[in-house]
């Protein structure tokens, strides 16, 4: 049962223990500062297309 259940988990405890995983030999705080900007931008663009939808409804 053991044996099953790691098969099945798939978790990190850290940050760090993602990092010998990445691709192209990425670093983790690289790949985190770049989510962390997409994120953010993404957030304002929904916002900026929420608030054009609102103005444009009202009047």
């Amino acid at each position: 049962m053991a044996a099953l259940q790691s098969l099945i988990t798939f978790a990190f405890t850290t940050a760090g223990d993602a990092a010998d995983g990445l691709l192209f030999g990425w670093e983790i705080a690289t790949v985190q500062k770049w989510v962390l900007i997409y994120l953010g931008v993404s957030s304002l663009a929904f916002v900026l297309v929420w608030i054009v939808g609102a103005l444009r409804t009202k009047g």
